[in-house]
């Protein structure tokens, strides 16, 4: 959804996606000369919750010499306005606490301006409002989520501390993620449910609302693909059902989760999941070539599925709280029974390759439209060799499609795992940021080579997931390293955000060709412009945030010896940085020439 308003010459745009909030704007050249930026209020409609100023990171040196609202903080947008054209708006980041309202929002966002070298006091008559609802995605028949990762981020370290720890597995399967965790930096204790429930977000929402749902009632049973598998808490839900009978597995074997001496977690799974086993319900180990690499939750009841979860999240404590991912859950039995079949099929010859490639579903695009629902494309590898080729050579093609738009210039926005393995695809995505004709923005934790922006010119931004030997001022310092996990583990495409030909690529599929081949995995291709902005807004965040540490890689600032600030903005007033009181942040903004032009005019 997208919600534009307009007042003497500024526009305001705001666009909904997964429980958070793109506003956007745009000024006509004119009325940005002397801008100081802008200010944005908040107000929420539900819970008598009071309106609010989202906050800055930071704030004037001196903030007696500006207009100042005594009863807001210095860093206050509405005492130090934002120096950016945009901005992503999650409930609960500052305001609200853990449990943020969900429904109806205002938005007020004003211009500010210099008087006489000075912040003028906020003026109404220049504000422009939108009305918009800000939820967890949902639309039609499809509900996405996403997780939130950012382990590596100030937001953690403030709610959690720097030393807070995510197991990423322990010798027990199921455990009491109940127990004290460890300790906030304001003296609270936290639990690892506090931590899984701020790092899973919507995503782990999804898994657990299904999964309950089935465990609650004996009328559904559950059939499982999986990957990686150690949530203890969904675990726990898993041998329940297993007990009852009520759930098939099916599960990789591959090097990474299955040895002859049986320690891996997955054979820990097996093992215990045998153990409590009453019939019908069944495990099944396999790989197809590789990996059996699927990630889905399929509900059904006596007269067939009625609901599907698919994604790139892996049912494991570091795909849910360590990795950035998403999931898509479709109510109704149209894809909820495809998946059934494939679940059936895949079931039936083994999780064998050779036989699956038998199967109908290894050459076929699954197609779910219908008059209220996206427009959805769906293949369930692995595939031949020739249809994973022409496959993958679609998507390829259609990246470069947004490069030959004439006059306007087209966009692709990306966060990949890898994009250095073969693929037609990965080796659109490793160029695409050096077309200046095409506004790129991506992530992948694993690019030989990064292109962050630079001023006067329209390259794109590729920036990398897992930033190395970061050397941050503080508090910046303080944030984690990522060892040896991934924080990007999406594999999603947007091409066209904010045209009339808008798509998103998505699944569990890695875009590869080998993957194509050999792994188990689903990919869907949606055409729906809600959808593909709830992705787009994914993609711009995160590269945002890892264009920042990626800034810092090997950078030779040295830790202070002393604590440092415990915010970002008593870090800002420490460290001597501190807004500009002066319009020359805006020219970028309106150079034909940078990519924050593009930016500007491609969002507002």
């Amino acid at each position: 959804m997208q919600v534009t308003t307009k007042v003497d010459g500024f526009t305001l745009v705001a666009y909904a996606g997964d429980a958070k909030t793109l506003l956007a704007f745009n000024l006509t050249k004119r009325r940005a000369e002397r801008l100081a930026g802008f200010t944005i209020e908040c107000r929420p409609h539900g819970r008598k919750t009071p309106p609010y100023f989202l906050h800055n990171t930071l704030r004037y040196k001196d903030p007696t010499q500006y207009a100042q609202v005594a009863e807001a903080p210095a860093n206050s947008s509405v005492n130090s306005p934002f120096h950016k054209f945009r901005w992503v708006h999650v409930p609960g980041t500052v305001h609200q606490g853990l449990d943020p309202f969900f429904g109806p929002y205002t938005y007020v966002v004003t211009p500010r301006y210099f008087d006489g070298g000075k912040l003028a006091p906020l003026d109404r008559r220049l504000s422009a409002e939108v009305d918009i609802d800000v939820k967890p995605f949902r639309k039609g028949s499809l509900h996405l989520g996403f997780t939130r990762g950012y382990v590596q981020s100030q937001g953690f370290v403030n709610r959690f501390g720097l030393d807070a720890k995510i197991p990423e597995r322990r010798d027990e399967l199921v455990w009491d993620t109940s127990q004290v965790a460890g300790r906030a930096p304001d003296g609270t204790e936290y639990t690892y449910a506090d931590q899984y429930d701020w790092l899973g977000f919507t995503a782990r929402d999804k898994i657990f609302a299904l999964l309950n749902e089935v465990h609650s009632d004996r009328k559904l049973r559950l059939d499982m693909f999986a990957y990686d598998l150690n949530e203890p808490d969904l675990l726990k839900i898993v041998f329940d059902l297993a007990k009852q009978g009520r759930v098939r597995l099916i599960l990789d074997n591959a090097g990474l989760h299955h040895n002859k001496d049986g320690t891996k977690p997955e054979d820990k799974v097996e093992r215990e999941f045998q153990k409590v086993a009453k019939a019908p319900a069944e495990i099944k180990r396999g790989k197809f070539g590789s990996f059996a690499h699927d990630k889905v939750l399929i509900v059904s009841s006596a007269t067939g599925a009625t609901k599907v979860l698919t994604g790139s999240t892996n049912f494991s404590i570091t795909g849910l709280y360590v990795n950035n991912n998403h999931v898509l859950v479709f109510t109704g039995r149209k894809v909820a029974g495809k998946y059934a079949d494939l679940f059936q099929a895949v079931w039936d010859t083994d999780v064998a390759r050779a036989a699956y490639l038998d199967k109908p579903f290894a050459t076929e695009t699954f197609h779910a439209a219908n008059s209220n629902k996206p427009a959805i494309d769906i293949t369930f590898a692995p595939h031949s060799t020739e249809f994973a080729e022409k496959l993958l050579g679609d998507i390829a093609t259609r990246v470069a499609k947004e490069g030959g738009k004439g006059r306007t210039t087209g966009n692709v926005l990306f966060a990949v795992m890898g994009i250095e393995a073969k693929s037609t695809v990965l080796d659109a995505l490793r160029k695409v940021h050096s077309d200046d004709k095409i506004f790129s923005f991506g992530v992948s934790d694993d690019p030989k080579g990064i292109s962050l922006y630079e001023p006067r010119t329209k390259a794109g931004v590729l920036v990398t997931g897992r930033p190395k030997d970061t050397k941050l001022p503080p508090p910046f310092n303080q944030v984690p390293g990522v060892g040896i996990g991934h924080q990007i583990h999406h594999k999603f495409v947007v091409c066209g955000f904010n045209s009339s030909d808008p798509v998103v690529y998505c699944g569990s599929s890695n875009l590869a060709l080998s993957g194509e081949e050999k792994n188990g995995d689903n990919l869907l291709e949606i055409h729906d412009p809600d959808v593909v902005t709830a992705f787009a807004i994914e993609a711009i965040a995160l590269v945002d945030h890892f264009q920042f540490l990626n800034r810092r890689q090997g950078n030779s600032v040295k830790a202070a010896r002393r604590t440092p600030p415990a915010s970002k903005r008593a870090a800002a007033e420490d460290e001597g940085w501190f807004l500009s009181a002066g319009d020359g942040w805006v020219g970028k903004y309106y150079d034909a020439k940078d990519l924050y032009n593009v930016d500007r005019q491609l969002f507002a």
